[in-house]
């Protein structure tokens, strides 16, 4: 663990709280100067450390910036291996270079920034700094390309539930199928599972589960194209620590979830959250969109909708859109 690491460490245990540089400097064993060296690497990662003359050093209780120490500091004992960075194009092709290389399952990477993240059907994912959460996971499940729907449901579930967790169940999270969570009606983070297969054994070699969740109101609002259809769970809100907090609540909840995410009662809890049932939809293939209307989610994970002629299909690929009318 590198000093800016251990000081850190410190700082999040004792949120709130002053330090000097010689106490700093005392717990750790190294100079005084060493400390406001890394105090200062720390201000250039983003975080808000004040220094007030004769208190000493303070992370302030409001920072929200991320950090692997301050997730650890809530998470307490983890099979996780976390690692936090600044920016990153997309925490979801970083990982997947790492899976490549044989990286073990568990390892998570946070970007505070993403330059290219991406979304589902080659879309891109808006990843303004300092209000968002990007996080990619490693998962090596016992799984079939077939199940592995079940990855993205399961961790919609896990969000759902940690959002309502972290705003003491004071913001409800419903799931559009098969990959977004919404609060109010509006989108606040999209998931997208990418996964490598085993062509001998028809299994997952790996697979890379990427969350994108819009924590704060982006300081210079969404983009024009995303202001309908997007917004964040918690709005301007100053609560504390709250970025921290939301990304231990989600590892917590993922590893709470069954190894092979293949569990009835996590699937019937995604098919009530479901803010598509009984909706008027478009099924939307390509430039194609057929209205129909949402019948069910079956024990597949697949979309069950019946065609204006009658028909019934079970959509497991594509999207869908609401109607308005």
């Amino acid at each position: 663990m590198s000093l800016k690491e251990k000081v850190l460490n410190e700082l999040e245990a004792n949120r709130g709280e002053s330090f000097s540089g010689a106490q700093l400097a005392k717990t750790l064993g190294v100079s005084r100067t060493a400390i406001w060296k890394a105090i200062e690497d720390l201000r250039k990662d983003g975080v808000e450390i004040s220094a007030v003359t004769n208190k000493g050093y303070t992370l302030k209780s409001e920072d929200n910036s991320l950090s692997a120490e301050g997730i650890r500091a809530i998470l307490g004992e983890t099979e996780y291996d976390i690692h936090v960075e600044k920016t990153v194009t997309s925490t979801n092709t970083v990982l997947k270079e790492l899976a490549k290389d044989g990286e073990s399952a568990g390892y998570v990477l946070i970007a505070q920034q993403q330059t290219a993240g991406k979304g589902r059907l080659g879309r891109r994912f808006y990843s303004p700094d300092k209000t968002g959460l990007y996080l990619s996971v490693i998962l090596k499940p016992k799984l079939t390309i077939e199940n592995a729907l079940f990855i993205t449901t399961s961790a919609a579930v896990a969000v759902s539930r940690a959002i309502e967790t972290v705003s003491n169940n004071e913001v409800k999270a419903e799931i559009k199928w098969v990959n977004d969570v919404f609060v109010n009606n509006k989108k606040v983070c999209g998931i997208l599972t990418e996964a490598s297969v085993d062509f001998e054994s028809g299994g997952l070699e790996y697979a890379v589960l990427g969350i994108g969740v819009n924590i704060l109101a982006p300081e210079s609002d969404f983009p024009d194209e995303l202001k309908n259809v997007a917004t964040s769970v918690f709005g301007n809100s100053r609560q504390e620590n709250i970025r921290n907090r939301l990304a231990a609540e989600i590892l917590r909840e993922l590893s709470r979830l069954p190894e092979n995410f293949m569990d009835k009662e996590v699937l019937n809890e995604y098919r009530s959250r479901s803010m598509l049932i009984g909706k008027n939809v478009f099924a939307v293939s390509g430039d194609k969109k057929d209205p129909c209307v949402v019948l069910d989610i079956d024990d597949r994970a697949r979309l069950i909708v019946r065609f204006e002629d009658g028909s019934e299909k079970a959509l497991s690929t594509g999207e869908v859109s609401i109607r308005m009318n």
